[in-house]
């Protein structure tokens, strides 16, 4: 259980960010006010507490972020996790056994804002696991290496703009090599980095096993 939400029983809204949903041209995406009530109208109107979705979706929403347009490779906007969109103060809980890895707060505007990435053994072969877009009281308390159990409560999901200035959600994302990096790591990756990218994060639904999730 990542959040307290039973994806099997009770409803929840996939969330669409690519070119494809027509609502995006229409919205001012930079101010994260106007995002925010998109989003939860959204899944108001749906009868749903939580938005999911995401993974490997060609994403528009990244333009409102000068830190997704400074690559040599083009522009990021291919998503690397699954996004769980829910109110500010969910608290979030760790998916399996592991260590802290790192933490920090990537504080630029549509970064992840509050991050902390475990470290977990799985089948003998290391694993990573990023929570992006957390409360800065989340960070608290933590060291590298402290051990955290299957079910604990790791964090709770951040408000805007604490939270790297987005709509409050979740960003769960899994890394089979961490690069050398600590406390962050590339959560949407331009098209030319694509292939590289999705082999060395896999599906986070893999865990979630979230039923009909597409």
């Amino acid at each position: 259980m990542l959040l307290p939400f039973d994806f099997q029983k009770e409803p929840y809204l996939t969330l669409d960010f690519s070119a494809s949903n027509s609502d995006l041209t229409t919205l001012n995406l930079t101010n994260t006010a106007i995002f925010t009530e998109y989003v939860f109208g959204k899944l108001r109107a749906a009868g749903a507490k939580v938005g999911v979705g995401g993974y490997n979706e060609h994403r528009t929403i990244y333009r409102r972020s000068q830190h997704f347009n400074e690559s040599d490779d083009g522009p990021r906007e291919i998503h690397l996790g699954i996004d769980l969109w829910a109110e500010a103060g969910t608290p979030v809980f760790a998916p399996l056994e592991g260590v802290v890895h790192s933490f920090q707060d990537n504080a630029n505007f549509g970064d992840y804002g509050p991050t902390i990435i475990l470290e977990h053994e799985l089948n003998g072969k290391p694993l990573y696991s990023l929570y992006g877009h957390l409360t800065r009281q989340s960070l608290e308390g933590l060291q590298e290496g402290k051990k955290i159990s299957a079910g604990e409560k790791l964090a709770e999901i951040g408000p805007y703009p604490e939270n790297g200035d987005w709509p409050p959600h979740l960003h769960f994302q899994l890394m089979t090599d961490m690069l050398g990096q600590k406390g962050d790591f590339p959560g949407v990756c331009s098209l030319v980095d694509r292939e590289r990218f999705l082999k060395l994060c896999p599906d986070p639904n893999a865990i979630l096993e979230i039923q009909g999730l597409r």
